[in-house]
């Protein structure tokens, strides 16, 4: 099943009508645009000439049968095929030393044998990845530029191949939409672009009952992650530290001390991005631990 990169939303809502009604377990393409709508073809676009209006698009949603609120919706990403060129852009105002920038500049970078080629000197390792991603809200409409207890806007690096993501349901169907990928991206985000690109994703989409959570969770070959947006980075770490402790208490016999202890010692706190209306930071705790009490994920 194919979705096309036709059907665009600019907010993650209830109201927003479906593209496609699937089964749970089943396996879906889509084909998404860029972040800035595939509006930048040449380095001579000026801002003026940009439609603002037109960023950060996610392509759906689908309607997965059987999810309701309360559910989770376990997304498994299969496959990520880039576009041949992505683009990066600065400008007055944007990102973490936006007020240096004194215009706004754009680039295009070419994508030749597995790198992105910056410049004659440098190639870049490609590591693709979602920027935007997520389900409808609890309450109203929430910008694709924005992150929250949905998903959106998170990017965080590492929502890409192979990864599952788990997303609170809160509407019939879960209205499950992405965009926004990148060739690369380093944490934190602090230009607002990575090398935004164009893409085709695989995805397998599933209905998890019996289980809730009230923020994204991703898993890994080798990690549980938990991810939070809030406004500031200190609001973050922490949300995505008590998600994890909460989490574990559900899946390992031991107290809350010595989870705590256990979270200190071979957990790691991570920044997503930090350039959003809501900044994003991860904690990632190994799953070999659940192995050893027999527990699994969900």
């Amino acid at each position: 099943m194919l979705v096309s990169r036709s059907n665009l939303i600019y907010a993650f809502s209830k109201e927003n009508k479906p593209v496609l009604q699937v089964d749970s377990g089943t396996q879906v393409v889509i084909e998404t645009c860029d972040c800035f709508e595939n509006q930048i073809v040449s380095e001579d676009i000026s801002y003026h000439a940009m439609d603002w209006d037109k960023v950060n698009p996610a392509t759906g949603p689908i309607y997965v049968n059987g999810a309701e609120a309360g559910d989770i919706l376990a997304v498994t990403i299969d496959e990520i095929e880039l576009a041949d060129q992505g683009v990066m852009a600065v400008s007055p105002g944007m990102g973490v030393l936006g007020d240096r920038f004194e215009e706004f500049e754009a680039k295009i970078i070419p994508i030749r044998d597995g790198k992105a080629i910056f410049n004659d000197l440098i190639e870049i390792p490609l590591n693709p990845m979602i920027g935007v991603i997520g389900v409808a809200p609890k309450d109203g409409a929430v910008s694709c530029g924005t992150p929250g207890s949905h998903g959106g806007n998170m990017d965080n690096k590492m929502i890409t191949t192979g990864a599952t993501l788990y997303f609170p349901v809160h509407a019939d169907g879960a209205l499950f939409a992405l965009g926004d990928l990148h060739a690369a991206m380093g944490d934190g985000e602090i230009g607002v672009t990575g090398i935004e690109i164009a893409a085709k994703v695989t995805v397998t989409l599933k209905v998890i009952k019996g289980f809730s959570i009230e923020n994204p969770i991703l898993e890994s070959e080798e990690f549980i992650s938990t991810i939070a947006s809030e406004e500031t980075l200190d609001l973050a770490v922490k949300r995505s530290v008590e998600d994890m402790v909460s989490f574990l208490e559900d899946r390992i016999d031991l107290s809350f001390n010595q989870i705590n202890m256990l979270c200190s010692a071979i957990g790691q706190t991570q920044i997503c991005q930090v350039v959003d209306p809501l900044v994003t930071a991860r904690f990632l705790f190994p799953k070999w631990v659940l192995g050893k009490y027999g527990s699994g994920v969900f």
